[in-house]
């Protein structure tokens, strides 16, 4: 794999330089970081792609960093990562895990984004208790963690082991903003999505299927064999094929 991370830890963000003139913005899940994704990211590098895989704000370190962080500043981090991606090549595609899907799709519907490619993306939420965060939220400050939904054993996405409250509260809001926005977004989508997933419902796939404008380009793929975190399961390398050849269908459709 090209240029590994010059941060210690493994969810030290990912940056490779490429040499085909286009570059890909990758985005983690909520409470993960840059370990899940490594090996896509790797698999764009390989292909030769400039890669970004940056470790989003409240990430990598404790959960009471997360509770503090509002979804607006995550949502600033990603534009200025896609804008300093965009300054320098021609184009500029997005990839995404469940909350960095939805990170994608919201970004998609403000940037000049080339294309998406979403595995489990994220847009609702399962727990009966969601909609009760802002109170909650003072009342408990943690819940059981998400991490490791992974079918293949020995997987490890180092995710926090409790999830914040307040950091799902935030998430709710940028759910319910992404889902606002979905109409404006032009860009063409790819999405793998798992029969077995315990984090994200397929509700979020209902919503974003119903709410994409009908001539916005979109590709689904059935994941049969693994689960949330497919970037690390058992069809993670189809994934990586699949992203790339989508990719690549998008800039071969290009003047």
């Amino acid at each position: 794999m090209p240029e590994t991370p010059a941060a210690p830890g493994p969810n030290a963000p990912f940056h490779h330089t490429g040499t085909n003139g286009a570059a890909v913005l990758v985005l983690h899940g909520f409470t993960a970081g840059p370990a899940g994704l490594l090996p896509w990211a790797g698999a764009f590098a390989d292909a030769g792609y400039t890669v970004s895989l940056p470790l989003l704000p409240g990430h990598g370190t404790r959960w009471q960093d997360l509770a503090a962080v509002k979804h607006t500043a995550i949502i600033d981090a990603v534009r200025q990562e896609f804008a300093t991606l965009a300054a320098t090549h021609r184009r500029v595609y997005v990839a995404g895990l469940s909350m960095g899907g939805a990170l994608a799709l919201h970004l998609a519907s403000t940037h000049a984004v080339a294309g998406l490619a979403l595995v489990n993306p994220g847009l609702t939420l399962a727990s009966p208790l969601a909609p009760f965060t802002g109170v909650l939220r003072h009342l408990s400050p943690t819940v059981a963690g998400i991490a490791n939904d992974i079918a293949k054993p020995g997987g490890d996405e180092h995710a926090y082991a409790r999830t914040p409250v307040a950091g799902v509260h935030e998430l709710r809001k940028l759910f319910r903003e992404t889902i606002s926005r979905l109409p404006q977004v032009k860009a063409p989508v790819l999405v793998f999505r798992s029969n077995t997933d315990n984090v994200v419902p397929e509700s979020s796939l209902d919503v974003l299927c119903a709410r994409l404008d009908a001539g916005v380009h979109l590709e689904v793929n059935r994941l049969t064999r693994s689960r949330h975190v497919a970037t690390l399961d058992y069809e993670a390398e189809s994934i990586f094929a699949r992203s790339i050849a989508f990719f690549q269908e998008v800039e071969d459709s290009k003047p």
